[in-house]
């Protein structure tokens, strides 16, 4: 099984690669639109501000090719900010319109909410 991991260019691509590969998976990193839409198995990680992300997806033009191999029903996951995106509404570093496969919004954690506790990432 190959799994197709996307770089657009806010991701540990490395890490999630040697993940799929340790269980066995052949795993490859791709970036066009093109391979998006051939793609069998599709994972969006990501790291950093999920502004600036979906920034990245729209201005290469990955959005919409992400959008069809979810409605097809193809295997799909979203790793960490990856998951994020996919909300309707995402409200960290200001409002942004999410991906919207998700009903729903992905806000900050209230701090005064988590009784002094570190939330781990």
């Amino acid at each position: 099984m190959t799994v197709s991991i996307l770089n657009y260019g806010m991701a540990n691509l490395r890490s999630v690669q040697k993940a799929f590969e340790a269980v066995g998976h052949d795993a490859r990193i791709i970036t066009t639109p093109d391979e998006v839409t051939s793609a069998e198995r599709l994972v969006l990680p990501g790291v950093g501000a999920v502004g600036d992300a979906l920034a990245h997806l729209r201005a290469q033009g990955l959005e919409g090719p992400i959008l069809e191999h979810i409605a097809k029903g193809r295997p799909f996951i979203g790793i960490c900010l990856g998951m994020q995106m996919l909300m309707e509404r995402c409200t960290e570093g200001g409002e942004h319109r999410g991906l919207g496969v998700i009903a729903g919004d992905c806000v900050r954690l209230d701090v005064d909410k988590t009784h002094g506790l570190k939330v781990p990432h």
